[in-house]
């Protein structure tokens, strides 16, 4: 089970330096973006299973989740990952790599008391941002978990199909969105 990917149209303020976008201000205060390293890894694996959880899946459907929930150190130092920062505090984190040609949204995770306030709409606006630096005009793909749907629709996501997900006896049919610039 992987968790999501959409295609997205960039819209709004792009964030972030062009030149270093190591750490940058968001459009929303107390929020810093700097690039994830890989000893983030176990903190953005916890902030994914908080996310999850947050939606009410029992613990079983969590554990059978756990591998799609899972960032390695690997998957930060081998995408582009970002993490959002309030304080010294890692509040949100998003993944962007490359699947058969086709940018994709790979993680994009918020904790449950960050939802709802903004950061993550910083967050994902910071992801798109940065596409449009690397990949002019290319959209962005997002399988989202049906809960965070009207996430991405509200950020300029169009629904454009389903994912069905068979993995250990889960089935699961999942919103395919895009972001076109």
């Amino acid at each position: 089970v992987r968790s999501l990917h959409v295609l997205l149209p960039v819209t709004g303020p792009l964030a972030g330096d062009s030149a270093a976008m190591g750490e940058a201000r968001e459009d929303r205060p107390g929020l810093v973006i700097r690039r994830a390293v890989p000893a983030d890894a176990g903190v953005l694996t916890e902030i994914a299973h908080a996310a999850k959880r947050h939606w009410g899946y029992p613990a079983e459907c969590i554990a059978l989740c756990r591998p799609g929930l899972t960032v390695s150190a690997g998957d930060v130092a081998g995408n582009e990952a970002f993490v959002g920062v309030c304080g010294e505090r890692i509040v949100g984190v998003y993944m962007r790599g490359r699947r058969n040609g086709t940018w994709e949204l790979k993680h994009f995770w918020m904790l449950p008391e960050y939802m709802g306030r903004g950061f993550g709409r910083a967050l994902f606006r910071h992801a798109a941002g940065r596409l449009a630096q690397v990949a002019p005009g290319a959209p962005l793909e997002v399988e989202s978990d049906p809960n965070a749907e009207a996430f991405y629709l509200h950020m300029g996501c169009e629904r454009v199909g389903e994912v069905r997900t068979d993995w250990q006896g889960l089935t699961r049919t999942l919103p395919l969105l895009r972001l076109t610039p």
